[in-house]
């Protein structure tokens, strides 16, 4: 496995500086009437350096060439700083220990590198080659750039261990301080609903029982109680949707389910769960207008969930029935399914997540199992009279 950013591809001028240093080593390395670069050398020279600029897209082929052209170099007689352009095999050998995680690269470029270290210790004429020497300079000149690269890579593998590891301890911050809102706005939401939400609906439950029974007054108080309701029970409806917000605030823009849409996405239910095999009969009532936002939100939660569960552990070879229907002042949903032999009883935080948006909508919510068959049975007021209720 080779790394995907390596360190001198983050700072690409590195690359460029052995082109632009070997002209300057070679030229020192002239002394007139002493030594004279030779132009072979420095073609091959001036090849490696460019070699050298690839080493970020094919780090060991660039490594193998590098070792290669660095024999014809130890071999000639180099004089002054022209000796040290060889090395450049030293520094590929370190950066293929540095990006490769497999060790057969590693192998070979150390195995390359290690073969021109040898033929440079056997062409110095003025020496023996079998002496101990030999073993250190090998040593020094192979090992050193392969436990540097190594070293890099052990260094950059433990940056990016610390780097995930912050990256989950951030994870987990924010699933907690998301866990702790989730649990505050929860009982913002209880006592909202509790406190706030109960007085307002006795306020215009009260307003309304007054206008029944001062209904020959004045009409000028007629139109005073009539204001009062109807601001009473704006700011309950306002409380409704507060309380929708804080429950889910995924779903807190209960605008977006258009009357329209409701019976488009209870289409697109039923498909997904006749999709998964089942035989659903469907009975939608197109006379769903006068549903709220709250109530139309929480209609087309209920029938999702409720298909949601059918999927999950109903019967395949058995019915499933979606009716929809409204009667007089209600909504009423009904959904029932066959269930396998054995199966648990409906249950779950799905259910009670049902149960309370059914309740804030003020709605019923009802689920039951018998003689194989599960129901699900929801009651939603219209908007005309959710709000009293």
């Amino acid at each position: 496995m080779i790394d995907k950013f390596p360190h001198l591809g983050r700072l690409p001028w590195v690359r460029w500086v052995p082109l632009v240093l070997t002209p300057l080593m070679l030229l020192a390395s002239n002394f007139p009437g002493e030594y004279h670069v030779p132009l072979w050398y420095w073609a091959t020279a001036l090849a490696a350096a460019v070699i050298f600029l690839l080493g970020g897209r094919w780090p060991l082929a660039v490594s193998l060439a590098l070792s290669a052209l660095a024999v014809p170099m130890f071999v000639a007689d180099a004089w002054g700083l022209s000796g040290l352009v060889p090395y450049l095999g030293a520094i590929g050998l370190a950066e293929v220990a540095m990006r490769f995680k497999r060790p057969l690269p590693v192998i070979a470029a150390s195995a390359c590198w290690m073969t021109a270290v040898l033929v440079k210790i056997a062409a110095e004429t003025y020496s023996t080659f079998w002496r101990p020497a030999t073993a250190i300079e090998t040593v020094a000149v192979v090992g050193l750039p392969l436990l540097f690269g190594l070293y890099l890579r052990a260094q950059r593998d433990l940056a990016e261990t610390y780097r995930a590891r912050a990256a989950d301890a951030e994870a987990r911050r924010e699933e907690d301080a998301a866990l702790a809102r989730s649990v505050e706005r929860a009982a913002l939401a209880r006592e909202l609903h509790d406190l706030v939400a109960h007085h307002m609906a006795s306020i215009v439950l009260r307003v309304g029982v007054v206008r029944h029974v001062v209904a020959e007054a004045d009409p000028r108080v007629q139109s005073v109680l009539d204001d009062v309701h109807a601001t009473a029970s704006g700011a309950l409806a306002d409380i409704r949707r507060l309380l929708v917000a804080l429950r889910d605030p995924l779903l807190g823009d209960v605008a977006l389910v258009e009357v329209g849409a409701v019976s488009a996405e209870i289409a697109a239910a039923v498909e997904r769960t006749r999709a998964a095999g089942m035989s659903v009969e469907v009975e939608l009532d197109p006379d769903l207008g006068e549903l709220d936002a709250i109530g139309r939100l929480t209609l087309l939660r209920v029938v999702q969930e409720s298909l949601t569960n059918v999927m999950k552990h109903a019967d395949p070879a058995g019915p499933v029935s979606v009716s929809v229907v409204r009667e007089d002042d209600e909504v009423k949903v009904t959904i029932a399914s066959y269930y396998t032999r054995g199966a648990a009883a409906p249950s779950g935080l799905g259910l009670i997540g049902m149960t309370e948006r059914v309740a804030l909508a003020g709605g019923t919510l009802e689920v039951s199992a018998d003689d194989r068959c599960w129901h699900v049975h929801a009651t939603l007021p219209v908007a005309a009279t959710a709000v009293g209720a």
